[in-house]
């Protein structure tokens, strides 16, 4: 397993060899020895790179699983069950979850774990963990991937802001019926609705308002951006508005008819019985650092 996936993220029999010590003939005759062995073609190798057939991608996916859980076991027989995190550790988080709640714990993570290699990575795009290789993702909202295991870390309650500057210019709205004489900024994504919610105070019932404007962003972050610009008002999780709101930059209205609606925010991660100690460490550790947001 090991020569077949060092040979394949090496995209070199040659390669592959060099690292492990062995000629490009012992490795090729040893992954032929596996597809004999499985009765199917795992690889199709061209003059210039080796392409992967669809069980040669499953292969290669538990492969990889089954080879670092073999290294941490060994790791932990040889030097203990106290044995420390260390290696290197992927981790894959949207923009606005990373700079608020992750990169600020993360020298204190390090400082407690010095041995642990940290590949952090914030983008608004899901990524597929598996294909990706990352070990952990740092995602907002239900899970959709059932093929993941998920830890929640905290939650987030939901808030609408706007600038001063923008609430000198168009008047502060003092009810949500008021929004539609607003420039309400709302997202592109596919899940994203042209409504938000409130409550009557009174009666507790939720009602969708609609909403409309001239910017559609494709994440928080963006739209926190054109928020403290003054471009309009729009309703984001309160976890990465702390600061803004705090010092004056931006201000929470409709406070009144808040919902109270929850964003949970979850690790998630591949899904298999043991966990490498590194990635479970990580975990663990936000979780306890992490609290209602």
């Amino acid at each position: 397993m090991d020569v077949f996936v060092t040979a394949v993220e090496l995209d070199s029999f040659s390669a592959a060899g060099r690292r492990l010590g062995l000629s490009p003939s012992a490795v090729s005759k040893m992954i032929r020895r596996i597809e004999d062995r499985l009765g199917t073609r795992l690889l199709v190798r061209s003059t210039r790179s080796l392409q992967l057939t669809p069980e040669g991608e499953i292969y290669r996916q538990r492969a990889r699983r089954i080879i670092a859980e073999i290294e941490e076991t060994e790791r932990v027989v040889a030097s203990g069950a106290s044995v420390a995190p260390r290696g290197l550790l992927r981790v894959n988080s949207s923009v606005a979850v990373g700079q608020s709640l992750i990169l600020p714990l993360m020298p204190k993570f390090l400082e407690l774990y010095p041995e642990v290699e940290l590949d952090m990575t914030l983008s608004e795009r899901v990524v597929d963990l598996i294909g990706e290789r990352a070990d952990i993702g740092i995602r907002v909202g239900p899970m959709r991937d059932s093929n993941l295991k998920a830890r929640k870390l905290c939650e987030s309650r939901k808030v609408v802001v706007a600038a001063p500057e923008y609430l000198r210019r168009h008047g502060t709205p003092q009810h949500p019926d008021e929004l539609e004489n607003h420039n309400c900024l709302n997202f592109n994504f596919r899940r994203a609705v042209e409504e938000w919610p409130f409550m009557d105070p009174k009666s507790g019932i939720v009602e969708m308002i609609p909403i409309s404007g001239n910017f559609l962003a494709s994440s928080g972050a963006i739209n926190r951006q054109m928020c403290l610009a003054g471009l309009g008002i729009t309703r984001l999780g309160a976890f990465h508005l702390a600061d803004d709101i705090r010092e004056g930059r931006l201000v929470v209205i409709l406070e009144d008819y808040n919902p109270g609606d929850l964003e949970q925010i979850n690790a998630v991660f591949v899904g298999h019985d043991y966990l490498a100690t590194r990635v479970r460490t990580f975990i663990d550790f936000l979780v306890e650092h992490m609290g209602a947001r």
